[in-house]
């Protein structure tokens, strides 16, 4: 897809060179090796819950729905990412094509924006939980959870698309060189030797509405969520309730935060530097701990880990 501006500015390059620390070559190993370590814990991670959630009958409530799909969102995520660094971190030549770049961050924004809209609906349905426990079911039947989740995959590809638009017209006048680990909007708009006041002002907006609009409605819930609890008389009904609600706003933390520095600060306050260690951050980091913070502080989830490992214990000894 070319435009008029990128046809004055010559054709994009056949490729770039993706940075990551080449320029520390003291740090290539280690975050190799931490690269591939989380890699691997967040592939058995987040394929667990997607099993025990599907498998397990005590797991097919709203909440467990919609955990399975985050668990694929997250495993999506890195693999978008993880593979394309540890080969480029093995490799003399750290390169990806212009055309797997274009569809790197268009999978990459589509699946953030998907799992900001998903961890809302997650918020609405701890929320109806606790303050409409005698609605519940009625409330938060299987249609309304499937709708929620579609909502979210439509949402997030429609943000997506519109970015991905936007960038692939920005001329690069043979700059090649991306100061980061992977493909991504910010360091793209970066990289353009033209005006990218439109790139900066669209994605400022469509950022704050997938990501600072999910997150008032998340607080607003807790909120609610909070007021509810501490009417509860007993404390193991208070410590049980806050259990499974701290773990989803750690969550909710871990991905949201860094999501509002990278992207909703003046471009001319962008460092590239610290931004791709950010972007490392919540594209390995944060999917590898969530099914470890989701299992740690939830007794269903743990026991039905155990039963499904069971059961593959007894197929295997038999």
């Amino acid at each position: 897809m070319r435009s008029d501006n990128q046809s004055f500015w010559g054709d994009p390059p056949e490729d770039f060179v993706l940075l990551g620390v080449s320029d520390k070559p003291w740090l290539q190993l280690p975050l190799f090796v931490v690269l591939l370590v989380s890699y691997v814990l967040a592939m058995l991670g987040n394929i667990s819950i997607i099993l025990v959630s599907r498998l397990d009958p005590q797991l097919h409530s709203p909440m467990y729905i919609f955990l399975s799909h985050l668990s694929f969102l997250d495993l999506c995520y890195s693999t978008t990412t993880v593979p394309q660094m540890l080969v480029n971190m093995g490799s003399s030549r750290q390169t990806i094509s212009y055309n797997g770049c274009t569809v790197q961050y268009t999978v990459f924004h589509w699946l953030g924006c998907t799992e900001c809209i998903v961890l809302a609906a997650m918020a609405l349905d701890r929320y109806v939980a606790i303050c409409e426990p005698l609605r519940y079911a009625i409330i938060m039947h299987r249609p309304l959870c499937q709708q929620l989740v579609a909502v979210a995959w439509l949402s997030g590809f429609g943000n997506s698309l519109v970015q991905v638009v936007l960038t692939v017209q920005l001329p690069f006048c043979e700059r090649q060189v991306l100061n980061n680990f992977f493909c991504e909007v910010p360091a793209m708009i970066k990289l353009s030797c033209a005006d990218t006041a439109v790139n900066d002002t669209t994605l400022a907006v469509l950022v704050a509405f997938f990501v600072l609009v999910p997150l008032a409605l998340i607080l607003l819930s807790y909120g609610f969520i909070a007021r509810a609890v501490l009417r509860i008389k007993s404390s193991r009904g208070r410590r049980e309730a806050f259990g499974t609600c701290s773990s989803h706003l750690v969550v909710v933390s871990l991905f949201c935060l860094p999501a509002i520095y990278m992207y909703l600060q003046p471009p001319s306050s962008y460092s590239q530097e610290q931004g791709k260690f950010i972007s490392l951050f919540y594209s390995i980091i944060t999917p590898t701990l969530n099914p470890f913070i989701y299992t740690l502080r939830n007794k269903d989830v743990k026991g039905a880990l155990r039963r499904l490992l069971a059961r593959i214990w007894r197929l295997c000894t038999r």
